[in-house]
């Protein structure tokens, strides 16, 4: 194999690397070692900011590929025929932590995924639930900032996560799945994935309907248990990383299939919820599952700075007949998504090979940092021009519909809209087996022990009027483990 010369970052070549030059043998060292001083600058310079949220994560690369005919719902280019493929890649992560910390924490996880269409990348940016702990995007700083440290003494705290979320009862169909053992899965594997927002398709007749994203593990479903979770965190705190990374390498390629919810406009208008409400799911019954690819992950990225760290991910990122919906969470995630990864990566992160297009971008955007211009080139930078070919073209205009009011406001997310109780009762009484409703309990009360300070008793007693109206068991069952009398007065807040 030939050899290749060691350079610096503009291709000279050099010999010295491993010794600074210096006056003497046991001189200062020289400011002209300009070859120290660019490795040390660089150096320092190789970290970004990590995400706010889901700073921890694993990625891989894959295939997915069209098993099912739903062109009669979309007419995105991906879904025009059965055995369309497409090259993808997958981001999976957790939430709350930072990028140093244990990939078995108690988190959701997200399941972020990029699909390289011939019409453009298109990003599905969801987690392993198909809800979240809140409805509107403005709420959305607030709820982090309890998932993550306090700011006088820099450490996680039960009692400002459990503040928050009994002050939003919307967040008890999350809080109840975080704190099932489906709160710490077996890795990245072994769970499902869900788009959680209500989506869009729009097919070739210019129709809508709403739709639902669900990924299915075929690996199966596999959780740790609390103590095993927490018992992993010591021993391996890249579980999860280490688990996928091996398991590709090996050649035991995991797989999702694909699924959609699909409801008409008229469906819409008579749910018993509002069906762009985050915090709730449409049930199954209703709403069939339509099977519709299969998704592999197949290749481990070559560095996982270049691909994993810098890969961006925006539901914004939409390709022609897949939109979205009026879901205030998903509103404000087109938005601050693309706006984050400006800030973090550069507003040239979309050149960067993880994301970029494979199949050809024309548009006007020039310059700033790290800009390259190999795909533009001498194009002008401005439309209309004289000098190019590129066209608007008119087959990808925008859906147009009616709003339902002229009428502006800052409308209450919850009035007449504040059923927060039985979706998570269901949940409790007919997904949940006996077992299930044990470890739940048992996480329940073991992270409300956290609570301190002198509204502990306001803040537990708070919440468990929201596990009473839930399911009398339940309250019930967390009361007396956390040693709390019951009186009539939560009992009556729970009717």
């Amino acid at each position: 194999m030939d050899s290749k010369k060691l350079t610096l970052s503009n291709g000279a070549p050099y010999f010295e690397h491993q010794d600074s030059q210096t006056v003497g043998p046991r001189g200062p060292v020289l400011l002209q070692d300009f070859v120290l001083q660019e490795n040390l600058a660089h150096f320092v310079r190789e970290r970004i900011p990590e995400r706010i949220v889901h700073a921890k994560g694993s990625g891989a690369y894959g295939t997915f590929t069209v098993t099912h005919d739903i062109s009669q719902y979309t007419k995105a280019k991906l879904f025009s025929k059965v055995g369309n493929s497409c090259r993808m890649f997958a981001r999976f992560s957790t939430v709350g932590g930072e990028k140093g910390s244990a990939d078995t924490a108690r988190d959701p996880r997200g399941f972020a995924l990029k699909f390289y269409t011939e019409d453009g990348n298109w990003d599905l940016v969801g987690n392993n639930t198909p809800v979240f702990f809140i409805k509107d995007a403005k709420k959305f700083p607030d709820f982090i900032h309890t998932q993550k440290r306090v700011p006088k003494t820099n450490l996680k705290s039960a009692t400002m996560m459990w503040d928050f979320w009994s002050h939003n009862p919307e967040s008890l169909h999350q809080v109840l799945i975080l704190m099932s053992d489906r709160g710490t899965p077996y890795g990245y594997r072994h769970m499902h994935g869900f788009g959680s927002h209500t989506f869009a398709m729009i097919n070739d007749q210019n129709e809508r309907v709403w739709v639902k994203f669900h990924f299915k593990t075929k690996q199966g479903i596999k959780n740790f248990t609390d103590g095993e979770a927490v018992k992993m965190a010591g021993e391996n705190p890249d579980f999860a990383q280490e688990d996928l990374c091996n398991a590709i390498e090996n050649g035991d390629f995991p797989k999702w299939t694909m699924y959609i919810q699909v409801m008409t406009e008229e469906q819409a208008k008579d749910f018993r919820w509002n069906p762009f409400d985050v915090t709730k799911v449409w049930f199954h019954d209703d709403f069939p599952m339509i099977e519709v690819g299969e998704m592999e992950l197949n290749e481990v990225p070559a560095n996982y700075f270049a691909h994993v760290e810098q890969s961006t991910f925006s539901p914004s990122s939409l390709v022609n007949g897949i939109s979205f919906s009026p879901d205030k969470m998903l509103q404000g995630r087109l938005f601050s998504y693309p706006d984050a990864h400006r800030y973090r990566v550069g507003v040239n992160a979309h050149q960067l090979e993880v994301n970029r297009c494979p199949f050809a971008v024309n548009n006007y955007q020039r310059d700033g940092f790290m800009a390259d211009s190999s795909e533009y080139q001498d194009k002008p930078n401005y439309y209309p021009n004289s000098f190019d070919e590129t066209k608007p073209d008119p087959a990808y205009k925008n859906y147009e519909y009616e709003l339902d009011s002229a009428h502006v406001a800052n409308y209450n997310r919850n009035e007449n809209d504040d059923d927060h109780y039985t979706q998570p009762g269901l949940l409790y009484t007919k997904s949940m087996t006996a077992e299930d409703r044990e470890h739940l309990i048992s996480n329940i009360v073991g992270s409300m022990r956290g609570i301190t300070g002198p509204k502990r008793d306001e803040i537990i007693n708070r919440q468990l009027c929201h596990f009473f109206r839930t399911n009398i068991e339940l309250g019930m069952k967390v009361a007396s483990q956390l040693n709390i009398n019951i009186d009539a007065n939560m009992m009556n807040h729970s009717k």
